[in-house]
């Protein structure tokens, strides 16, 4: 079977590669880990190994997907949650800068997974974003154990408590099993205030509606895809305040940021100078305060965002 569709499975998993180690790579993407910049504790390096640490789990991913297309196993047998928490395992195996991934996982494993499904269904990527729906809608009550205890291995910045199956409570895994509470529903509950978790209740919005529309404008605009991925990092920051830094600060914090983001733009970003030298500027101030202004989620999205146009055509 995966011969048959080696295509198939390989086009995904090298689209889920590529999008990320071009995110990571881009600069000034500001506040956060560049070609240019480092953080203290986590590098540009790391962020590389990370993208090949995790070919085995994207391979899997991309197998299940054709599995499902081909009516061998039904949505809800993938595993989404234990091919995220493998991924972070194999990332802390091949690199020691900390978690570098756990929100890219969550967005590109079940993107994997559809891209291989809508490419034995439909042949193409028109449908490519509805077809998500199934996977994550039919997530089970051992996917949340496993992305739960992804995050235990991760250790993300700036977890906070949650009163809905908080993370960080011994309790929650055994409320999950009694509960029968899938991963679905939990992302449901956080995607108030998680917009990686939004992302799968709204079946991608921010990647699909902003990130890769734009991505795709500037860079058949610029022909640069340095630009165009840095000018959809500030199109999504300038929409859309970022996870990360509201809960490492707070609300008021991150909408200031995606201000300042939104006027980097207006002023022509990095196809300016004078837009080039406040891109350097914002870069530059948000890497003070223990990295607490750090657009973590904003990232993701643009990893998401840049698959989805790789997929459709987009090259370097």
């Amino acid at each position: 079977m995966l011969k048959t569709y080696e295509k198939a499975v390989n086009m995904a998993v090298q689209s889920a590669q590529l999008a990320m180690i071009l995110e990571v790579s881009a600069y000034p993407k500001p506040g956060n880990v560049h070609r240019t910049a480092d953080f203290k504790d986590t590098k540009y390096e790391h962020f590389l190994a990370s993208a090949v640490a995790v070919l085995p789990q994207l391979q899997k991913a991309a197998t299940m997907g054709i599995k499902v297309a081909l009516t061998e196993i039904k949505p809800s047998q993938v595993g989404i949650g234990a091919l995220i928490k493998e991924g972070i395992v194999e990332t802390s195996r091949w690199q020691r800068g900390g978690n570098t991934n756990l929100g890219i996982l969550t967005l590109i494993i079940p993107l994997v997974t559809a891209t291989t499904y809508t490419f034995v269904k439909d042949k193409d990527f028109k449908k490519l974003r509805e077809n998500i729906k199934p996977f994550v809608e039919s997530t089970t009550p051992i996917d949340a154990v496993n992305f739960y205890e992804a995050i235990k291995i991760a250790k993300p910045g700036g977890l906070g408590k949650t009163d809905y199956l908080d993370v960080t409570d011994p309790n929650s895994i055994k409320q999950i099993m009694m509960q029968k509470v899938s991963l679905y529903e939990i992302f449901e509950k956080a995607s108030s205030y998680d917009k990686i978790a939004g992302e799968w209740v709204t079946s991608y919005n921010i990647t699909f509606e902003i990130g890769y529309p734009y991505l795709q404008g500037v860079y058949k605009e610029t022909g640069d895809v340095n630009i165009a991925i840095v000018h959809t990092f500030l199109k999504i920051l300038s929409a859309i305040p970022d996870t990360l830094i509201i809960r490492k600060t707070n609300l008021a914090t991150a909408q200031k940021i995606s201000e300042k983001a939104k006027q980097i733009l207006d002023m022509g970003g990095l196809t300016t100078k004078r837009g080039t030298k406040l891109l350097w500027e914002f870069d530059k101030m948000l890497r003070g305060k223990g990295n607490k202004l750090n657009p973590g989620t904003t990232a993701d999205l643009t990893t998401s965002s840049l698959m989805v146009a790789i997929l459709n055509g987009l090259k370097p």
